[in-house]
């Protein structure tokens, strides 16, 4: 077997070479090494990150936040060339955002990523394995404890990995999700929790979710099914067609139709969530954007908003 590559990292690079390098600023696309097939961007601010990497006493040096954005169902990734951008240079911050490709559990696939957990797929491993590897290319990046935010699909993915990996989230902002995985130890994975043990060798923490500063957002009029009543009821006809031709394929032709089921909007699925975890002693923030639908631009804002200050509150410390 060849010898695997020694990555190259910002102590390798001085610093006033960084950019040249492609190490600072917008970051290439980069291959997952453990999973080729997933894929990450990276946005650092330049004179933020070469005045940390100038300092060559470890003990000493501070280390920039990392916010990561989960995306939605269309994999539309331009957020991190504008607002991100925006964000990371007045915070600051480094951000990251993974692509979890269409397509890897087969030709009609849209969602396995937002399980955690697919037939190939470990979503859940793989971003802690970028984190690994933004750890190392970039050691004055904090991974250990990050910034989550993910809308609608993204959001799935948020809230679950809140779920079962509460002890790496400073904080987390969930938006708009079409499903939800509900608390209950009487469902499995992912309706429920009941055996999060086995399928994640982890159990549920709940003293470390409450540790954890939550948000959830959502557009004041996202509260229709996704594609309208008329698709709804075309999904109904083809999951009855599909039945018998296998859970994979029902899936996928039938995707977001659970919360439509019950009647539930965006809005009344995050409502009901907040109330439930209230129950439970889970304190959260919801944020209602008026006059917004279901549009991550039009609620990144407020999602920025809430996440600036606990930054900057590290920054200082």
């Amino acid at each position: 077997m060849p010898k695997a590559k020694k990555i190259l990292t910002t102590k390798d690079v001085p610093p006033q070479f960084l950019e040249a390098a492609f190490l600072v600023g917008h970051v290439p696309q980069m291959a997952l090494q453990s999973d080729p097939r997933i894929s990450y961007s990276v946005y650092i601010p330049p004179e933020p990150y070469k005045s940390l990497a100038a300092n060559t006493d470890d003990n000493k040096t501070k280390k920039l936040p990392l916010l990561v954005n989960i995306h939605g169902t269309r994999r539309n990734l331009s957020a991190i060339y504008g607002d991100l951008k925006t964000f990371a240079d007045s915070t600051p911050c480094a951000v990251l955002q993974p692509l979890f490709p269409a397509g890897l559990e087969g030709p009609n696939d849209l969602d396995s990523y937002k399980k955690l957990r697919s037939k190939t797929l470990c979503s859940d491993l793989a971003l802690l394995s970028i984190l690994d590897e933004v750890a190392t290319r970039w050691p004055h990046i904090d991974t250990n404890k990050i910034f989550l935010m993910g809308f609608s699909g993204g959001g799935q993915f948020a809230q679950r990995f809140l779920y079962v990996y509460p002890d790496r989230l400073s904080a987390v902002s969930i938006g708009a999700p079409g499903n939800v995985t509900n608390l209950d130890d009487q469902q499995e994975w992912p309706k429920g929790i009941k055996n999060v043990q086995q399928v994640f060798d982890r159990p549920i923490d709940f003293s470390l979710i409450k540790a954890v500063d939550i948000h959830m957002v959502v557009g004041s009029k996202d509260t229709g099914f996704h594609g309208g009543d008329e698709f709804k009821k075309w999904q109904q006809a083809i999951k009855a067609k599909v039945k018998d031709a296998g859970s994979d394929e029902e899936a996928a032709l039938t995707s977001n139709i659970d919360a439509s089921k019950s009647g539930q909007g965006r809005l009344n699925t995050l409502q009901r969530s907040q109330r439930s975890w209230k129950d439970l002693g889970i304190e959260t923030r919801l944020d209602i954007v008026d006059g917004v639908s279901h549009s991550a631009d039009g609620v990144r804002g407020c999602v920025l908003d809430y996440l600036r200050p606990l930054m900057r509150s590290i920054n200082k410390a």
